[in-house]
This record gives structure tokens, sequence and C-alpha cells, in this order.
């Protein structure tokens, strides 16, 4: 049974950094593309960040790029994602997912195989 399990999230001024967590069990975290997703109040879950399989191939959405960084540790089945100069519009509930099946790069967010439950970060103004 594969399960992503977020952490790290809380309360942060504007300006401040977060680094979330997300342990991968039942999967073997080298063999898939993770990514970051985050859902706001009243809208839609959008792409943040992913890491494919090859080591350094990363891609972030606009608004967090120069801001954000997708990491993972393999031998310890975990992705990171470190934000640094964090807004208020950057609060949201942040997912991690796996996808396993190496379709495409990057792959579309209804491609993702497995989603953690996600925490939440509020950053105040």
């Amino acid at each position: 049974q594969v399960q992503l399990a977020e952490s790290g999230g809380g309360l942060v001024q504007a300006g401040g950094s977060v680094r979330l967590s997300c342990l991968v069990s039942g999967l073997t975290l080298r063999s898939a593309i993770m990514g970051w997703f985050r859902q706001a109040p009243g809208k839609e879950r959008e792409f943040v960040a992913t890491s494919s399989r090859i080591v350094g191939r990363t891609k972030y959405a606009e608004s967090v790029k120069g801001r954000f960084t997708i990491s993972r540790d393999n031998d310890k089945n975990t992705l990171y994602l470190e934000m640094n100069s964090l807004k208020p519009e950057d609060t949201a509930v942040y997912y991690c997912a796996a996808e396993n099946s190496g379709i495409r790069w990057p792959p579309q967010q209804s491609e993702y195989d497995y989603w953690g439950q996600g925490t939440q970060v509020t950053v105040s103004s």
C-alpha cells in the first residue's frame, strides 16, 4: 500500500521560509516522478513543482520560480519543498504526489497516481 505523508506546514510571516517534507512508503522514490501541488481556499488545486527520476530535472510554476526548491532524498524516501520569500498568496494546503508510470514529462496533474493528505501553510502579511 502506497502512502504519502506531508509534514512541516504551519503559520509563517510574509518573507519567511518553510520546508515541507513528504515521506513515501510502499513505493521506491527513485522510480517515481514526484510533485507538489497546492489548493487555496475557493480555488482549484494547482501545480507547484515536480522532480523527475532523472537527477536534477525539475520544473516549477512561474509563481514560485526562484523562491521554491523541490528536492528528494531517495535513501530516506522523502521529498522536500523548500519555500523562501513567502507571500500571503502562497497560503494553501500543500499536497505531494507520485507518478509511477513515467509516460510523459512533466506529468499532467490527473496523471499522478498517489496523493498525500496535505499540509496547511498560512502566510500572514
